[in-house]
């Protein structure tokens, strides 16, 4: 483990190597294997079976791993049933504040994306008719909450899920094959998949698979990744050469 101002500063580290090494112009951005590790996401068992999953909108200027085909497809195929995989259930992540509040909101379409003040694409709070998206998990409304849920939940904070996510596809700026993720600093992941985790566990439900995308440049060696008690360990890696499973259960699932 690591002391919070050195993750911090790791964190800038590889930020800045990542700026220098990794920030491409967008003509060098278009030679990435964008289509390749995406390719891979749509032929995996864990995703054809999933029925509920929440994906990262990737964003160019962040040089993330593009999603945008993986969307679509779930989009195309959430009004139909076909041989080769369910239908799915679209969540993608809207930031609410700065305290590293996130939630995890339905769409149905690429049009219910809007620019945040990042010029990154969200999806607005609610749809074209004025009605709430649907959450994943992370519905917070102030109320009361029992004593017994408070180490869960926190003194003011309740959290409502209906249906259990089957698959978390991540972002980062750097991972490695024991499952370490290095994000950009702002904990809205690790803080989100906390939460998501304690939900779930207090509902019985089984635990989703957390699969990152990657480069493979920005898979390190391990140990390398600093890593501190709140880090969330992601199931499995996706870079063009593959998929690398990492816990039980991505090895189970993988072929």
């Amino acid at each position: 483990m690591c002391s919070s101002q050195t993750r911090t500063k790791m964190n800038e580290n590889f930020t800045t190597n990542a700026t220098n090494e990794r920030t491409l112009s967008p003509e060098l951005v278009s030679f990435l294997p964008h289509d390749a590790i995406q390719k891979i996401v749509l032929e995996a068992p864990w995703f054809k079976s999933c029925r509920r999953l929440c994906a990262y909108i990737s964003c160019g200027a962040l040089r993330e791993v593009d999603t945008s085909k993986v969307l679509s497809e779930i989009l195309k195929n959430t009004g139909q049933d076909d041989h080769s995989q369910v239908r799915k259930k679209l969540y993608v992540p809207r930031v609410q504040d700065k305290n590293c509040f996130m939630r995890m909101l339905n769409i149905s379409r690429m049009d219910d994306l809007i620019a945040n003040s990042m010029d990154i694409l969200e999806p607005a709070p609610c749809d074209a008719e004025g009605n709430e998206r649907e959450d994943a998990s992370a519905f917070l409304k102030k109320q009361p909450v029992p004593p017994a849920r408070r180490p869960i939940f926190g003194p003011n904070i309740i959290m409502f899920a209906s249906e259990p996510v089957d698959l978390f596809l991540l972002p980062g700026l750097a991972f490695d094959k024991s499952g370490r993720r290095l994000g950009r600093g702002g904990g809205y992941y690790d803080t989100f998949l906390t939460k998501y985790q304690e939900l779930a566990k207090h509902r019985k439900w089984q635990k989703p698979l957390f699969v990152a995308l990657s480069y493979s440049r920005q898979i390190l060696e391990d140990g390398v990744i600093p890593i501190t008690p709140h880090d969330v360990f992601v199931d499995a890696l996706v870079s063009s050469s593959g998929v690398i499973p990492i816990s039980p259960a991505a090895i189970e699932m993988h072929p």
